[in-house]
């Protein structure tokens, strides 16, 4: 279901999934009236909508699709050039998945969608985990290798800053994707290396894309550490599906954009 209040917008959001998606059936509504009676009619696998509505807003939607009776639980995702702002300023409810930033283009969109509808493993894709925790640690790491991607374990921040800064000089960097809990129980924390990476190193969310976990639910904490350079936040408990997603979109992103 896409929801928009821009025929032009569920056109061409439609056009894509169409177009990259194949067997995608689309339901375009312009706002939550219609995409009530949508929903009423018949459940649907995944939900996208503006902030911005007609006759409410995204939120609202997104408590509409859970209030429907009979309807599984389903993504529901924001799309929306204000998705980032939405994000750091934490005012997404819990009724929300995930967000796009429409900033990112329909290529990235495309390749976010399906990672939801049809999601496909990135072979070889590496990610350098931070966690000090080993039963943490080998549950997530399980998650990640499940889906073909292979997945260089670091119990603190000290040591993936060396795998950093050995690969300093040459075209590979080290890694693909940083995937780092906020807490750990050396002298550095998770926050300390998101700011090395981006400042020390210089290396953008596009060349070096970074996931922090968290289980902090201050909206504050959680803000920095996106203005500070984070791609995303992976809240915990860890749910597989999403995790997966968001390492898969992030990798794929990295790919559509030039390195910087």
């Amino acid at each position: 279901m896409v929801v928009d209040g821009s025929k032009l917008v569920r056109r061409l959001i439609a056009d894509v999934l169409a177009q990259e998606v194949p067997g995608v059936e689309v339901v375009a509504c312009d706002g939550i009236a219609q995409a009530r009676a949508a929903l009423a009619a018949g459940p649907v696998d995944l939900v996208t909508t503006a902030l911005a509505l007609p006759d409410g807003d995204g939120m609202a939607l997104a408590q509409a699709v859970r209030a429907t009776a009979g309807q599984k639980y389903v993504p529901v995702i924001v799309v929306s050039g204000e998705a980032q702002t939405h994000l750091e300023s934490r005012r997404f409810t819990e009724d929300v998945t995930d967000y796009f930033d429409k900033g990112l283009g329909h290529a990235a969109l495309a390749e976010f969608i399906r990672g939801y509808v049809q999601p496909e493993p990135i072979p070889g894709a590496r990610v350098l985990y931070v966690e000090d925790s080993k039963v943490v640690a080998t549950a997530t790491k399980r998650m990640l290798e499940r889906h073909g991607m292979k997945v260089l374990h670091f119990i603190g921040v000290e040591e993936a800053l060396a795998h950093f800064d050995e690969h300093r000089d040459g075209a590979d960097i080290g890694a693909d994707l940083v995937l780092t809990d906020v807490y750990l129980k050396g002298e550095l924390s998770g926050h300390d290396l998101l700011g090395r990476l981006r400042v020390q190193f210089g290396y953008g969310k596009r060349r070096l894309p970074i996931l922090v976990m968290t289980g902090d639910a201050n909206p504050d904490n959680q803000s920095e550490l996106l203005r500070a350079g984070a791609n995303d936040l992976v809240l915990k408990p860890i749910e597989e599906r999403l995790l997966v997603t968001k390492t898969l979109f992030q990798l794929r992103v990295s790919r559509l954009a030039d390195p910087g």
